[in-house]
């Protein structure tokens, strides 16, 4: 049975996206997992796999068994594969790796026309009137990639996603530095690319900057990110 990150039951720690529960803060170590069977997303306690290097779990949606990896057991047998025309970047390297177009069409067909503008060139934001909404909780959480399972909590009005030194750091050798910011301005959030070498996508799009809703999904590197929006202080 292949692996994969899916489903959850109803019992003891996991919780779907879809249901804005308080229960949802009480998890400790909450990873996103989704069903490839219906597609279902939940969140998932790693504390639940108990050292084990996996877990089968019924999707209530659907009915069907997926087995969930546990990433610790994951991270701890191999490093994440270099690619064949590429050598792996040495740790603690500040080289971003640089698709092909032989990466994939659709990567081609999206990028091959879009020109970054020198970092001169490119109008200066204002964040004097950046400021996080009472009464909400946000946090970002990494749904593919390398990071896949991982959750961000939101701290301040403007979070900065990178490979070091930013205030979501994820380890994906595509992803820039400093390569995108997420801007709240009370109930209004704006995801801004911030001259990244691969770019910041939203809907397959490339972007500058483009809103960002509950639940939405955006692309740096071969990561795809997903904005979530609870109540709570």
């Amino acid at each position: 049975m292949p692996s994969s990150r899916c489903s959850r039951r109803l019992s003891g720690g996991e919780f779907p996206l879809d249901k804005g529960s308080e229960e949802m803060g009480e998890s400790i170590h909450p990873m996103i997992v989704s069903c490839t069977s219906c597609g279902a997303k939940y969140r998932y306690d790693e504390a639940r796999f108990e050292g084990k290097p996996s877990k089968k779990i019924r999707c209530t949606k659907c009915q069907t068994i997926f087995e969930v990896t546990n990433p610790a057991a994951e991270a701890a047998v191999a490093p994440p594969a270099a690619r064949p025309d590429n050598p792996s970047p040495l740790v603690g390297s500040d080289m971003t790796y640089t698709r092909k177009p032989s990466d994939g069409l659709a990567h081609e067909d999206r990028t091959k026309e879009y020109i970054v503008p020198p970092a001169k060139d490119r109008p200066q934001r204002s964040t004097a009137n950046l400021r996080l909404p009472t009464g909400k909780r946000f946090s970002l959480a990494a749904i593919s990639g390398t990071d896949a399972g991982k959750t961000f909590p939101v701290v301040k009005p403007r979070m900065v996603i990178g490979r070091t030194g930013a205030d979501v750091n994820l380890s994906d050798a595509e992803i820039s530095r400093n390569h995108a910011a997420v801007e709240f301005e009370e109930e209004t959030v704006t995801l801004v690319d911030l001259g990244s070498t691969n770019g910041t996508f939203v809907d397959g799009q490339r972007i500058d900057t483009a809103p960002l809703s509950n639940y939405g999904e955006f692309e740096i590197g071969g990561t795809t990110l997903m904005l979530i929006v609870t109540d709570g202080q």
